[in-house]
C-alpha cells in the first residue's frame, strides 16, 4: 500500500471521529503551548540577564567588611557605591588591608572607597542622595561607564563630582549641566561629568578626600569597601582565593572567624544565570506533565479507533493489506493528531509569549522578562515533540490492529 493512500485513510479516520479527536488534540495543544511558552520565557530571562551583565566589567572584585552581612558591589557607580552591612571597628577595612593585598600578583588596580548619604542642594531645592568617594587616580581605570557629557574624575580634582543622569536632568526643576556648582553638605562641588541614562542614575561620585569631609562618620584611611580590578577574567577565581588568604593572614583571623567578604561580578552573573536555568527546567518539567496526559489521551483515542474500525481492518486484510500497511495507517493517524495539536499549541504559545508574558511584567529580581515570540527552532521542536508523542502513543494500538486476524475482525460486533 502506498504511503499516500495510508495518509488518506489516516486522515479519514481523524475527520470521522471529530469530537474524540479534538478532545485529544486539546490536551496536546495545552501541553505544547505550556512547554514552549516556558522555554521562551526562560530564553527571554536568560537574554535579559546577559544583557544586564554585558556592560559589567567581570574583572572587578570587591572586598567588604563583615562576613555574614556584607553586601556585594558591582564596583563604583554600578550599584551606587560599595555598601557594607553594619560592622564593628574590628571589621573595618583600612590602608593596612590595601597594603596586604599588594602582594597579590593578579591585581592590576585597587583602591578603597566610601559611601553614605548627604544633602544635595541646587537652585534652592534639597535632596538626600548617596555619595560615593573614590580614588580618582585609579577609578577611571576600573570604571567602564559611559558619559552623557563631561569627563571622568581626574587626580587633580578635589571638590568635583560625576553625577547620574537622573540627578542632572530629573531630580531638580532646573537641569544640572557640566561645570555647574551644586552644594553637598554645605560644600560647593563642581560637576565635571554626567553619566548616561541607566548608568547609576542617582549616583554622586567624588574624590575620596573630599567625600570624607562630606559623609558623616567617614574617617581617613577607613573604607566601606575595597575595589579591585584583575588582569583578566580567567584569573578572577584564583585572585579571589589569594585575596582571601592574604586578608586572613593580615587580619590574624581563622577561616571560621573571618570578618570580611570577597565577591566578584563573574560569580554573580553565573549564579543568576544558573538560577534562571534551574527555574526554567523546573517549570518546564511541570508543564511536561500535561504532555504525558496528552499522550495517554492519544493512546486511548487510538485504541477506541481500532475497536471502531475492526471490520474495516478485516476487510482491508481480506483484500490483501499487510500487517505493516495496517500499522502505518494507525501510526499516521496518531502522528496527525500530534501534528495538529502541536501546530495549534505553537500558535497558542506564540500568543502567550508575545502578549500575555510581557503584559504580566514577570520579573526575576531586577530583571524583567519580555519576549518577542518563539524562535523557528522552538516552533519546529514543539511540533516535532507533539508528533513524536503521537507516534509513540499510537504504536501499541497500531500494532494491536495489525495483528488482527481477518476472519475474527470481520466477525467482530
Amino acid at each position: 500500500m502506498r504511503y499516500k493512500t495510508s495518509l488518506k485513510l489516516a486522515t479519514n479516520i481523524l475527520l470521522h471521529s471529530k469530537i474524540r479527536s479534538w478532545l485529544t488534540i486539546i490536551g496536546i495543544v495545552i501541553g505544547v503551548a505550556s512547554v514552549v511558552s516556558i522555554v521562551a520565557l526562560g530564553d527571554a530571562m536568560t537574554e535579559s540577564v546577559e544583557s544586564s551583565f554585558e556592560d559589567m566589567d567581570l574583572t572587578i572584585i570587591t572586598v567588604t567588611p563583615g562576613y555574614s552581612g556584607a553586601q556585594s558591589s558591582m564596583g563604583p557607580g554600578r550599584s551606587g557605591g560599595g555598601g557594607a552591612a553594619t560592622t564593628t571597628d574590628e571589621d573595618e577595612l583600612t590602608d593596612k588591608d590595601i597594603m596586604a593585598l599588594r602582594s597579590v600578583e593578579e591585581i592590576e588596580y585597587m583602591y578603597g572607597q566610601i559611601s553614605g548619604k548627604a544633602d544635595v542642594e541646587y537652585t534652592g531645592e534639597t535632596a538626600s542622595l548617596s555619595v560615593t568617594g573614590v580614588d580618582p587616580q585609579v577609578w577611571k581605570y576600573t570604571s567602564n561607564m559611559d558619559y552623557d557629557s563631561g569627563r571622568a574624575l581626574e587626580p587633580s580634582d578635589n571638590y568635583a563630582a560625576v553625577i547620574g543622569y537622573n540627578v542632572a536632568n530629573e531630580l531638580f526643576d532646573q537641569p544640572i549641566g557640566v561645570n555647574r556648582v551644586i552644594t553637598v553638605e554645605d560644600k560647593s562641588v563642581r560637576v565635571v561629568g554626567i553619566l548616561e541614562d541607566g548608568e547609576s542614575n542617582n549616583a554622586i561620585i567624588m574624590p575620596i578626600d573630599a567625600a570624607i569631609n562630606i559623609i558623616d562618620d567617614a574617617e581617613k584611611d577607613v573604607y566601606g569597601s575595597i575595589v579591585i580590578k584583575v588582569e583578566d577574567e580567567e584569573v578572577v577565581e584564583s585572585a579571589v582565593e589569594e585575596i582571601e588568604n592574604a586578608l586572613l593572614i593580615s587580619r590574624h583571623v581563622a577561616e571560621k572567624d573571618r570578618d570580611f567578604s570577597v565577591t566578584d561580578s563573574k560569580s554573580q552573573m553565573d549564579g543568576v544565570s544558573d538560577m534562571v536555568s534551574s527555574m526554567t527546567y523546573f517549570l518546564g518539567a511541570i508543564a511536561a506533565v500535561s504532555l504525558i496526559v496528552g499522550a495517554v489521551g492519544i493512546a486511548n483515542t487510538m485504541f477506541t479507533s481500532v475497536m471502531e474500525k475492526t471490520k474495516e481492518i478485516g476487510t482491508m486484510k481480506a483484500i490483501g493489506a499487510k500487517n505493516g500497511d495496517i500499522m502505518i495507517i494507525f501510526v499516521m493517524n496518531s502522528a496527525l493528531v500530534g501534528f495538529v495539536g502541536g501546530f495549534l499549541g505553537i500558535v497558542l504559545g506564540e500568543i502567550v509569549s508575545r502578549v500575555i508574558i510581557p503584559m504580566s511584567g514577570f520579573q526575576l529580581g531586577r530583571t524583567t522578562a519580555s519576549t518577542t515570540g518563539l524562535s523557528p527552532e522552538l516552533m519546529v521542536l514543539g511540533i516535532g515533540l507533539a508528533m513524536l508523542i503521537g507516534v509513540i502513543s499510537g504504536v501499541i494500538p497500531a500494532y494491536s490492529a495489525s495483528k488482527m486476524k481477518p476472519i475474527d475482525a470481520l466477525r467482530y460486533e
